[in-house]
């Protein structure tokens, strides 16, 4: 089957989660993804959960986010290491990375150098705080944390009255990955019309305040601050988890014609009736009176007694799953998004799937992750036609060295 991105080749520059995520999702609609690290590897592959054999273990979190692509490792800070970065970018179509906004250009390899020597290069940059800022904001070190606190992100997220929570994943990162391939996708599309690459500035901070819909929104026309309110949404009621005889149960219902099923569907009839939950807008204001009072009915039943009786009525529900319940779930298997791998030196492991589908060329997971090095001596043979003796050079001087393909 055929890959929407093929013959497309992705400097993968970055390291650890933002960029990783983007240059993964390109690799999965079937560009050639080059993964350049320093000789201790990319920061990730000292992430748990570790697996495989003792004293020999491979890190989950770098498996998780790396596969289809190609290990290439270069010491950039000697003169031969950029020697071959220069070469690969001559040849490439892309460059991501992800580190603080000098450092690239201190390298040699900012963009407006790479462009000079190559006009059609696309290149992506994804930082906490973006390049076009203020020159403070510019060069601060930025986690997924501090974007998640810095974006107001996290004053909304957690229990009502709690302290401010992360989310549970890296939510900033990973939103910062997937914006730059919108960015990286519509930029290859600009290219295909003018022949000019162009940059991309990514953001985490941007990235996490551009999801904030409903919150900004409160304060730029009502000049409220929202805080955290559990699982509750601060526009619409009821929309929320409710605890069941035996668990819990989230109910979103968006419109009033679900409302009136949604009380017939608890016993709840009157409720639907009531001047006071009338409609949305009644419902939210008088949700003081009325949460109490669903509280109490979604109690009498467990948890598989009223997913059977939201199914009987077409209702928006869902149970809260745990990452067992998920992964065991038979829309993840229909939906290919747990998939096994071959990991080197580990052997079958399972992995999440992408979830871009598209008729005619669909994403996929084709290769494992690499291991450090293991693509080294074929990327510099086969896509630079370096000699057999340069490479050797490149190795005796420590620009460089390969691992065997199958090393365990």
């Amino acid at each position: 089957m055929p890959t929407v991105l093929e013959g497309i080749r992705v400097i993968d520059l970055s390291h650890v989660l933002a960029g990783p995520t983007a240059s993964m999702m390109l690799g999965d609609l079937g560009a050639e993804v080059i993964h350049v690290e320093p000789f201790e590897g990319d920061d990730a592959r000292e992430f748990g959960p570790f697996v495989g054999k003792p004293g020999k273990n491979r890190s989950g979190y770098f498996i998780s986010l790396n596969r289809n692509k190609k290990s290439l490792v270069l010491d950039l800070k000697k003169t031969a290491g950029k020697a071959v970065l220069y070469d690969l970018i001559k040849v490439s179509d892309i460059i991501i990375e992800n580190f603080r906004p000098d450092t690239m250009e201190k390298l040699g390899f900012g963009w407006k150098q790479v462009h000079k020597f190559n006009p059609r290069m696309i290149y992506a940059s994804i930082s906490g705080f973006g390049h076009d800022t203020l020159p403070e904001y510019a060069g601060r070190p930025a986690y997924d944390m501090v974007a998640q606190a810095y974006s107001g992100f996290m004053s909304i997220t957690g229990p009502p009255e709690g302290p401010p929570c992360r989310a549970g994943t890296s939510i900033g990162d990973i939103i910062a990955g997937h914006q730059a391939v919108i960015g990286i996708l519509a930029a290859l599309h600009y290219r295909e019309k003018t022949g000019q690459g162009q940059f991309y500035d990514g953001s985490m901070v941007d990235g996490l305040f551009s999801v904030l819909e409903n919150a900004v929104a409160c304060y730029t026309i009502e000049n409220k601050i929202p805080g955290p309110l559990g699982s509750a949404h601060p526009a619409i009621t009821p929309f929320q988890a409710f605890a069941t005889k035996d668990s819990a149960i989230i109910t979103p219902i968006g419109n009033n014609l679900l409302w009136e099923k949604f009380c017939r569907a608890i016993g709840q009839k009157a409720l639907a009736d009531d001047a006071r939950f009338k409609n949305n807008a009644l419902r939210n204001s008088n949700k003081d009176q009325l949460i109490p009072l669903l509280a109490k009915a979604l109690k009498k039943k467990t948890t598989a007694r009223w997913i059977k009786i939201f199914s009987k009525a077409n209702l928006p529900f869902s149970p809260i799953n745990n990452l067992k319940d998920i992964c065991e779930d038979p829309h993840i298997t229909k939906r290919q998004m747990l998939v096994t791998i071959d990991q080197p030196g580990v052997g079958k492991m399972k992995i999440s799937g992408s979830p871009i589908r598209l008729s005619k060329t669909p994403a996929k997971v084709f290769a494992p992750a690499p291991l450090l090095g293991q693509h080294s001596e074929e990327i510099l043979k086969d896509v630079l036609s370096y000699s057999r003796e340069k490479i050797e050079q490149l190795k005796i001087k420590k620009v460089t060295h390969t691992l065997e393909p199958h090393f365990d």
